[in-house]
């Protein structure tokens, strides 16, 4: 039983840390592969191919069981909210916006998933969450209103692109707690992906003409990179998040965003000289603030609260 549990355990931080840390890098591969490959079109290479791995390492492992088809169904339409809408619609975002911005903005997506809970399930958040959804509101506003950022109505077009997702990624996380899913969860994820590759086949066939696109221009970074977004940034990471959605609750697997801005941020910054203003650290800093009261209890809160007080007396 010990060490049934010691191997739960170590699965769990192993799931955070590539949720973290894979995840935040995945904002820089995908703006650079979106620079000679249309996004939905590259988006359904990733899922397809990635998926068609897992089908077959679940053959080879013998890890499948009988699926019915109310599982199917219910995992294509989790799919389509994670990966044709959310991941999807990132890609295509990223043509607009920079890396680490995009990053930023989507750090709020545990305050969110809070007033989603809130409406959808009718789970009141804590009264200390209230603070946490007003300053992620501060925080947000701080962001997306520096105009050497967002200046062009392109880049409001992606900002708003962002937010759509956030709200399909937000459904998504707790639809999945609730629904009955292919077993096991390579399988899940397997059908998850499969379903999220033809959704965005068909928004390329629709927006971006994919049967004409030239293969053979597409330069070699382009191809490593999409190689580093199959293996790790689906198949590793998107795993390790949907074992996480079993383990824990929708908030805490959201904190992901406290580390995948960072991340994306420093990436950002130094491989592609992307801008980064001292309102924009300030802008995370707040809503980062208000994510720990969301995801923290009332004793925790109150801890952070009188550090902050200690440290506000000393600098004085």
């Amino acid at each position: 039983m010990s060490n049934s549990k010691d191997n739960s355990l170590l699965l769990i931080i192993l799931s955070f840390a590539a949720v973290y840390i894979i995840w935040g890098s995945t904002y820089l591969f995908i703006a650079y592969t979106v620079e000679s490959v249309p996004p939905f079109l590259l988006s359904t290479i990733r899922f397809c191919l990635a998926s068609t791995l897992l089908f077959g390492l679940a053959g080879i492992l013998r890890k499948y069981q009988t699926i019915s088809k109310k599982q199917i169904l219910n995992a294509a339409f989790a799919g389509f909210l994670f990966l044709g809408c959310g991941t999807g619609g990132v890609a295509w975002a990223l043509q607009f916006v920079d890396s680490g911005f995009t990053a930023l903005v989507i750090s709020g997506q545990p305050l969110l998933v809070v007033l989603m809970m809130w409406a959808i399930d009718n789970k009141k958040p804590a009264t200390q969450s209230f603070g946490g959804i007003f300053l992620g509101m501060i925080g947000m506003y701080l962001l997306v209103s520096q105009k050497e950022l967002v200046a062009k109505p392109d880049q409001w077009k992606g900002i708003i692109t962002i937010f759509c997702c956030m709200v399909a990624w937000g459904f998504g996380s707790i639809f999945v707690t609730k629904a009955d899913l292919p077993k096991p969860q390579m399988a899940n994820n397997a059908v998850q992906m499969m379903a999220g590759g033809i959704s965005l086949f068909v928004f390329s066939l629709f927006l971006e003409n994919p049967l004409t696109f030239d293969f053979q221009a597409v330069p070699n970074y382009t191809w490593l990179a999409l190689s580093y977004l199959i293996v790790f940034g689906a198949v590793v990471a998107f795993s390790a998040f949907n074992y996480l959605l079993t383990k824990v609750s929708p908030e805490k697997v959201a904190t992901s965003t406290y580390v995948n801005p960072i991340i994306a941020l420093t990436l950002g910054w130094y491989f592609r000289d992307e801008l980064v203003t001292s309102q924009s650290i300030l802008a995370v800093a707040v809503m980062f603030t208000g994510v720990f009261f969301i995801n923290s209890t009332p004793q925790q809160s109150k801890n952070l609260l009188r550090k902050l007080k200690l440290i506000g007396r000393r600098s004085v």
